[in-house]
């Protein structure tokens, strides 16, 4: 991905953020969000995709979250690593339709925020679909 096609989706990944209710933004102080082009080989193992499929994976994915979800913590677990919500530009794009349609962008960003908040917050992909956050 070139730098100004960062630059592009890292203005609107702001534009998609400003437009968040504040207490949404709020557990983003909680949850880091990190942004990259695509998963790292890592993240795709430990998603179990055959490294046979690494790179059509690592194209389609729009955003992962790593950690353990609200709803299953425990006090008695220490030592963990925190949360983490991933969003991937390029497959976000993908799911877009591309550059062209700038609506349709904001809303495929906007969406894959809060499907992996929604993971954060203990929701599965059943929840998600039907708040049409899938």
């Amino acid at each position: 991905m070139r730098e100004s096609e960062r630059d592009r989706f890292d203005a609107l990944l702001e534009r998609v953020l400003g437009a968040l209710p504040e207490g949404l933004l709020d557990l983003l102080d909680e949850v880091p969000l990190i942004v990259l082009d695509e998963p790292t080989p890592e993240m795709l193992r430990d998603l179990g995709v055959p490294r046979s499929q690494w790179t059509a994976e690592a194209h389609m994915l729009c955003g992962l979250h790593s950690g353990t979800m609200l709803t299953e913590r425990s006090v008695e677990a220490s030592g963990e690593l925190p949360d983490q919500v991933h969003l991937f530009r390029r497959g976000i794009v993908r799911a877009a339709g591309g550059w062209d349609d700038e609506v349709a962008l904001v809303e495929e960003i906007r969406v894959t925020v809060l499907h992996e908040l929604g993971h954060h917050f203990g929701l599965d992909e059943e929840d998600l679909d039907r708040l049409g956050y899938s």
